[in-house]
C-alpha cells in the first residue's frame, strides 16, 4: 500500500476532503456574514425613508388646509393656489411610490423633483401671502404656518438620517470584497433623497 508521510494514499484523501471542506465552511460563513451585513443596511436606510413618509404625509394633509384658508382672502390668487394643489397631488403620488419601495432609486430621484417643484409652488404662494395683511393676522393661518415650519424642520432631520443610513449601505456594498456579494445578490445602488438646487436648500417660509 502506498503511503504518504505514514499516511495510506486514502487517509491522505480524505485529510485533504477535511481540509476543503473546512475551507469552504468557513468561505460560506464569510458570505453569510457579509450578505446579512448588507440586508441590516439596507433595512436602515429603509426604516429611515418611512420616518420621511410620515413626516411628508403630513406636510401633504396640512397643504390643502392652507390654500383653503387662503382662499377666503386670495380671490384673485387662483392660479397660484391651483399650482400648489397641483404641485402636492403629484409630490404626495410620488411619495406613496417611493414608500412603497425605498430601494427602487429611480423612485427617490423622481420624488426629489416632485418635492422641489412642490417646495418652489409654496415658496412663491408665500411670496403673495405679504400682499394680504388680514390673511397674515388670521389666527387660522398663524397655526398651520407653525405646524408647517415644525413638519418642515423633521422633514430636514429625517432627509438627514436617511441620506446618512444610504450612505452607509453603500459603502458596505462597494468596499472589496463585499462588493462580489453585493453584485451576487444585486444589492442595488441607493438613491440620496438629495437637495437639487437652491431653492429645495431653503424650507418655504411663512412669516407673519
Amino acid at each position: 500500500m502506498v503511503t504518504f508521510f505514514g499516511l495510506t494514499f486514502f487517509g491522505l484523501f480524505l485529510l485533504i476532503l477535511g481540509g476543503i471542506s473546512v475551507i469552504l465552511f468557513l468561505l460560506v460563513l464569510w458570505v453569510i456574514s457579509i450578505y446579512n451585513g448588507l440586508v441590516s443596511h439596507r433595512n436602515r436606510y429603509k426604516n429611515a425613508f418611512a420616518q420621511i413618509d410620515v413626516q411628508l404625509k403630513r406636510r401633504y394633509e396640512l397643504i390643502p388646509n392652507l390654500v383653503e384658508t387662503a382662499k377666503g382672502y386670495m380671490k384673485h390668487e387662483r392660479e397660484t393656489l391651483e399650482a400648489v394643489i397641483q404641485a402636492r397631488n403629484i409630490a404626495s403620488g410620488a411619495a406613496g411610490k417611493a414608500a412603497a419601495n425605498p430601494t427602487d432609486g429611480q423612485c427617490i430621484k423622481q420624488l426629489n423633483q416632485a418635492e422641489g417643484e412642490l417646495t418652489g409652488a409654496l415658496s412663491r404662494l408665500m411670496l403673495v401671502f405679504e400682499q394680504y395683511p388680514d390673511l397674515k393676522a388670521s389666527q387660522n393661518m398663524l397655526s398651520l404656518q407653525e405646524e408647517l415650519t415644525s413638519t418642515e424642520n423633521k422633514i430636514a432631520f429625517a432627509r438627514q438620517a436617511f441620506n446618512d443610513s444610504v450612505m452607509t449601505y453603500n459603502n458596505a456594498r462597494e468596499v472589496f470584497p463585499s462588493n462580489f456579494i453585493s453584485g451576487m445578490f444585486n444589492f442595488s445602488e441607493a438613491a440620496l433623497f438629495e437637495v437639487d438646487s437652491p431653492q429645495e436648500r431653503t424650507a418655504p417660509k411663512v412669516a407673519f
